[in-house]
This record gives structure tokens, sequence and C-alpha cells, in this order.
């Protein structure tokens, strides 16, 4: 199971990133903890100055715009 933080203070980017995951992942069959982080001391924390941001397992993968269902294919495999 990947853990996945989807980094952001709920704008409509954010959104859509964390829904084009779930998507992503619900289609390859992919289990994954899905965690949506708005706190700007914890996006900052990780170092992402430009949202959304995607962590995955501890690792930033993305920052800033919406990742393409590709981008998000490959963080899952």
């Amino acid at each position: 199971m990947k853990n996945i933080k989807v980094l952001g203070s709920g704008c409509a980017n954010c959104k859509t990133t964390l829904k084009l995951i779930e998507e992503v992942a619900q289609a390859r069959g992919v289990a994954v903890n899905l965690e949506k982080v708005e706190d700007m001391a914890a996006i900052l924390g990780y170092g992402v100055m430009s949202t959304p941001g995607v962590v995955i397992d501890g690792k930033v993968v993305h920052a800033g715009g919406v990742p393409d269902r590709k981008k998000i294919e490959g963080w899952l495999q």
C-alpha cells in the first residue's frame, strides 16, 4: 500500500489532483492510503512552495499544477 499525501489549501487544482489519484488507483487496483494536507506549516515542512504537492511514502514527487494521468500511473507502479 502506498501512502499518498496531497498538499494544498483546498484550491480547485488540489481537489482535482486528489480525485485523479483516487480514480487512477481504483482503475489500476492499487491500494492507497490517501490523505489531504491543508496545514500550511506542514506543506512548507515538505519544502513545497507551489501547490498542489504530492508526497508518496514520504518523498515529494510533484509540486505545482495538476499532474496528468500518465504521471500518476507511473507513481503507482
